[in-house]
């Protein structure tokens, strides 16, 4: 079933003209053939690396190697036609692409050249530098043409946008070896204001461990887990007041651990939620999580999810690498800190530091935070720095100001 929500319908301004036409999708036959499967991140194999299954290896044999760039490739023909139509009738400025899906970025190709438009590709991740890509079973002749695909993207437009400086330094060193020109821009995922509620919201009664959206298995936290059930099992009250909140698609396996480590009264998975919801939930929740990926490639990942978390205010407990554009975005915002994977000495401070915060902020018994204190100080760590959250730092981010920041790439 295709998740739809009708509330993001109000970010698109009255005035804008929308081309719509019926599309082909081939997932539609990947359900038949692999079966949705409960509690996982969907048919999408690519989602599915981990899934052994002949089934789900043929889904994803076909899915690298027929359906190139991706499965909207069947979408490519029929919007160069539309658009064609549409813009023999009128006349437009720029074209901006966006992907994935990077099918776009070859619809936007054809309609530049052919109408002589400015055209700026926008990569809200990588192309062939993707985590996943490395594992797609992948003819040479496949992998070729994906090469070549992503080098005339980036040869031909006439700039390139994406969302961290990591990317954009990837895409820099890609274009200087193909012997192009084409200028690189970072601008942000960012978040709108208008999204989230402008009166005050009432913090969770519970201590509170929020997540949204897909939540895969190749970003599972597996320590924090092992950690929040250790604490529960040596202090009582904290079993009493712990809360996870699981909101979107999750797979199986993180499930799984989940209940492994803690009761199934410490947590909820609502499933999917309209965005709208899911922003008052995040700027009530004690604590945000950010898992990345557990590849190395997610050193240059910011999801829109966290400038979502930032515009929170919501403290932020993320995983992946210290040398990351994530944890050089939160040291400079103060919105929270970043964990490797394996350390549990420092997440348990860190969680009991701030579950002593929640107690106080409770009027919890002087003796009740007392003894928490004191098994703080019994892990013999150095605590983990937090920094103060920046409004102006994260003001930065506003879709806003950010809107600016394209419109001065190709100014009139």
């Amino acid at each position: 079933m295709t998740l739809v929500d009708n509330t993001l319908e109000k970010d698109i301004p009255p005035q804008t003209t929308i081309l719509k036409s019926p599309i082909i999708e081939p997932y539609t036959l990947f359900r038949k053939i692999v079966g949705k499967k409960e509690g996982t991140s969907g048919v999408n194999p690519i989602n599915n690396t981990s899934d052994k299954s002949l089934k789900m290896r043929l889904s994803l044999w076909v899915r690298a190697n027929l359906f190139i760039p991706d499965p909207k490739f069947l979408w490519i023909k029929p919007s160069v036609k539309i658009l064609s139509r549409y813009l023999k009738e009128n006349e437009i400025d720029l074209i901006i692409s966006t992907g994935p899906p990077h099918s776009m970025h070859l619809i936007a190709k054809k309609i530049a050249k052919k109408f002589n438009i400015r055209w700026i590709a926008d990569f809200r991740d990588p192309w062939t530098k993707i985590f996943y890509f490395k594992h797609l079973p992948l003819t040479k002749i496949a992998r070729k043409r994906y090469n070549t695909l992503e080098k005339r993207v980036l040869l031909e437009a006439d700039a390139i946008v994406t969302v961290s400086d990591p990317i954009r330094e990837e895409f820099e060193r890609m274009i200087k070896s193909f012997g192009g020109t084409t200028p690189v821009y970072t601008v942000e995922n960012g978040y709108d204001e208008s999204d989230f509620p402008t009166e005050e919201i009432t913090l969770d009664h519970q201590f509170t461990f929020l997540h949204t959206g897909l939540f895969a298995q190749e970003g599972n936290p597996e320590s924090l887990w092992k950690v929040l059930g250790d604490l529960t099992q040596q202090i009582p009250i904290f079993k009493r007041d712990l809360l996870v909140k699981l909101i979107g698609k999750v797979d199986r396996e993180v499930l799984d651990n989940v209940l492994e480590n803690l009761s199934r009264e410490n947590l909820q998975t609502p499933g999917y939620l309209p965005h709208n919801e899911v922003n008052t939930l995040q700027m009530s929740a004690r604590i945000l999580l950010l898992p990345l990926r557990k590849e190395p490639e997610a050193a240059g990942i910011l999801t829109g999810k966290y400038f979502e978390y930032l515009a929170s205010g919501r403290p932020i407990i993320a995983f992946g690498p210290k040398e990351s554009a994530l944890n050089n975005s939160l040291s400079l915002t103060g919105a929270g800190v970043i964990f490797d994977w394996d350390n549990e000495t420092e997440l348990k401070e860190y969680i009991l530091r701030e579950y002593m915060e929640f107690l106080k902020e409770r009027g919890a018994k002087e003796s009740e935070i007392d003894a928490i204190d004191s098994i703080r100080k019994t892990i013999g760590c150095t605590p983990v720095v937090k920094k103060d959250y920046s409004v102006e730092e994260v003001k930065k981010f506003s879709r806003r100001l950010l809107t600016a920041k394209i419109a001065k790439i190709f100014p009139k």
